[in-house]
């Protein structure tokens, strides 16, 4: 595709032709996961990451495109090269590319771009924020086509990283018409792929046999969309998936085998992210066979790739696993630590399942916590994982409810209880002091989130998630939402 475009000649088009050219092609790209190619395209109109695109001259409808084109490609080659403001700097852009589609009010591409800054949001772990802006997107998308198939699985990922896995199939099944009939192989292949999830997170020790079969064959038609996508990247994507199957049967030589090729073609995209991804899915198989020692070798690799991408969704996830691995080696403290660490990060992301998660691990894992430590653990897990549906987490709460009842029989000293209530004033005492907080940062700032964020250590959707669902009368505090300024 480079060499075919490189020939093309473009001297007869016009500028705003050219752009619309480029930008179309540059997309084509990002589809094959070719983003060292989509950005040769855009060139000299935007010179990658971090640059702002050159508008001038271009009719206000083209340069909407290229702010567009340009965020959807921030996002996506910044999550790439481990650029941790990529996130923001897509969001801008996206940001400011509405502004232009409201001046036109054209609904469909406003819609589109709110689909785009859902997956920001996603990739940033703020999970209801993300939601929010799929949700805003569709009520919009109502014609059948590729950029309502997108704004749906969008919204199916966000359910399913939620936990909420038979709300992500329901989305999936009830629009399989369409997902069918569109032309874009890489969309279809994640339509497979994340059925497949979906349906093996859904499966119980029961089922999990003959559901196994159901999901590999979803495996294999996502694996033949990529092929024809030419997508290395959704490829190793979709061999990791099919390992954690074969972990699941205790095939532990194939799934190793299937880790090994899906690590190959990360390795040759060079995409340190996904690398990160297969090293921590290597990590849970060797945690499956008792390899704690290479599991948290692996894990440590994982973990520290990821806080330099700032990729907090992912680095919670590796925290999880690495914690689980230290555990089991023994090291007690540095396991709860690493717990602890990924249970703050998830917070703070907005990624209240993976904070859930990571709090029932603690419980699963550390067993000299003391009473109030286990069940403040233990409250906060039912709260952030209320919307969970999972058999498997059904389980493990069940597990871990015996494991703090039999934990507060024990306790000598304090009655159950007792400790119930202290723990009921402590996050009453917890939360004015975070009231008190944000107050102040708001006050600081003049209203600022974005600043106040900041000031105080957490992320923007964090804020205003802890706002929205802690304390709503902050809202009236913070400056009224205005669009940002076109750049220069």
């Amino acid at each position: 595709m480079r060499f075919v475009l490189s020939k093309t000649n473009l001297s007869h088009m016009t500028a705003n032709e050219r752009a619309v050219f480029k930008c179309q092609k540059a997309l084509e790209l990002k589809d094959k996961a070719d983003y060292t190619g989509a950005l040769e395209v855009m060139r000299p109109l935007w010179n990658g990451v971090g640059e702002y695109p050159d508008l001038e001259g271009l009719h206000p409808t083209v340069a909407a495109e290229v702010l567009l084109c340009t965020g959807i490609l921030t996002g996506w080659i910044g999550s790439k090269d481990e650029v941790k403001a990529s996130n923001e700097w897509a969001r801008d852009l996206l940001t400011e590319s509405i502004t232009y589609y409201e001046s036109f009010q054209d609904a469909m591409r406003i819609a589109e771009v709110r689909a785009e800054l859902g997956y920001c949001y996603w990739r940033a772990g703020a999970l209801e924020e993300a939601r929010i802006w799929f949700t805003e997107a569709l009520e919009h998308l109502t014609v059948e086509g590729y950029t309502r198939a997108n704004a749906l699985f969008g919204l199916s990922v966000v359910e399913w990283s939620c936990s909420r896995f038979k709300e992500s199939l329901r989305i999936l099944t009830e629009n399989a018409p369409l997902f069918k009939k569109i032309n874009n192989h890489a969309l279809k292949g994640v339509y497979h792929m994340q059925v497949g999830m979906a349906l093996r997170n859904l499966a119980t020790p029961e089922s999990r046999g003959t559901e196994s079969d159901r999901v590999l064959w979803e495996y294999a038609e996502a694996d033949r969309h990529f092929k024809a996508a030419q997508n290395r990247i959704f490829r190793a994507h979709n061999l990791n998936n099919i390992s954690y199957v074969l972990r699941d049967q205790s095939r532990f030589q194939e799934a190793h085998e299937y880790l090994d090729h899906a690590r190959q073609l990360t390795v040759r995209a060079k995409d340190r992210v996904k690398t990160a991804q297969i090293n921590e899915s290597r990590a849970q198989l060797f945690i499956a066979e008792g390899k704690y020692a290479e599991a948290e070798s692996v894990a440590a690799r994982a973990v520290k790739t990821f806080q330099k991408s700032g990729h907090q969704f992912f680095l919670a996830e590796a925290l999880t696993t690495h914690g689980i691995a230290l555990a089991r080696l023994g090291n007690t403290e540095r396991a709860r630590l690493a717990l602890q660490n990924a249970i703050e990060v998830a917070h703070q992301a907005g990624s209240l399942n993976r904070a859930g998660i990571a709090a029932l691990t603690l419980i699963e894992e550390i067993h000299d916590l003391s009473a109030d430590m286990m069940s403040s653990a233990y409250e906060q897990a039912v709260e952030w994982l209320k919307e969970a549906q999972s058999y498997g987490l059904l389980l493990r709460f069940k597990a871990a409810g015996s494991k703090l009842a039999a934990r507060l029989r024990k306790d000598t000293k304090t009655s159950p209880t007792e400790t119930l209530l202290k723990r009921k004033k402590c996050k009453e005492e917890l939360l004015q002091i975070e009231e008190e907080r944000i107050r102040k940062a708001l006050a600081e700032t003049k209203g600022s989130v974005t600043h106040a964020a900041r000031l105080i250590g957490v992320t923007y959707p964090g804020l205003i998630y802890i706002i929205k669902n802690r304390h709503p009368h902050l809202l009236e505090k913070r400056t009224p939402v205005r669009q940002r300024q076109r750049g220069k």
